[in-house]
């Protein structure tokens, strides 16, 4: 999604983290790729099993699901009918080969928000999912605040004393994260597994660059605002 601002202002562009529920992991690739090119963050997993664990204990990273029906271990209706019992409201749209019209209403009926039948086509695909997420999401608030910074969710902005702060993707959706999270230590892996992708490398260096470069951006270069918490991860404070 790509907002445009004022004279004065720089293009922010706000990433939207998908999950991939897939077990031919060939074609979960191919769609993981397929969206990254569009500019999403995806993860994928192979089971019906390690989906619903995932997002019951991450329900908050993923803003859309693609979701199968004939999974290993757990198939997707169960999975999908588990989700809405525990009140998760994450968007889900199935993608299957079940194309009956029995299939359709049960797989409705389960929770999912849109049922798409393989084989279709990748812009299909995305139009399904940009349908999807430009409906309201009412359990966020409209902005995030803490001191004189005001991150807008609705027009995908930070502002300072006025002014708007250029930002990248993945600085935006850090700054996000942190001040969703405001007042708690968000650790490194939590940090990684929301932004870069659960299968990134949490010991890598990337995280305190962009910590660094948001802090330079947002006028914070003596950690007052992004605390750092010594062995654990980072923190705002309201």
């Amino acid at each position: 999604m790509t907002i445009y601002a004022s004279i004065y202002e720089q293009i922010i562009v706000f990433t939207m983290k998908i999950l991939i529920v897939e077990d031919q992991e060939n074609l979960a690739r191919l769609i993981k790729d397929g969206l990254e090119n569009d500019g999403f963050s995806a993860d994928y997993v192979l089971d019906g099993l390690s989906a619903q664990k995932l997002v019951e204990t991450k329900k908050e990273d993923y803003d859309l699901i693609l979701l199968d029906l004939m999974l290993p271990k757990k198939n997707g209706l169960a999975v999908c009918r588990a989700w809405r019992d525990k009140k998760i409201t994450t968007p889900i749209l199935i993608i299957t080969a079940k194309d009956s019209t029995n299939d359709i209403i049960e797989g409705l009926n389960a929770g999912a928000d849109d049922y798409l039948v393989k084989p279709f086509s990748f812009e299909v695909l995305t139009a399904r999912i940009n349908a999807l997420l430009r409906r309201p999401k009412t359990y966020l608030p409209v902005e995030l605040k803490t001191k004189d910074l005001t991150l807008d969710l609705k027009n995908k902005t930070v502002v300072k004393n006025k002014i708007i702060i250029k930002l990248t993707i993945k600085e935006f959706s850090l700054l996000e994260h942190l001040m969703r999270n405001s007042d708690n230590t968000v650790n490194r892996e939590e940090i990684i597994s929301n932004i870069w992708g659960f299968d990134s490398d949490s010991f890598s260096n990337v995280i305190d660059v962009h910590i660094n470069n948001l802090r330079k951006k947002i006028g914070d270069q003596d950690g007052k605002i992004i605390e750092a918490v010594h062995g654990l991860g980072y923190r705002i404070n309201s």
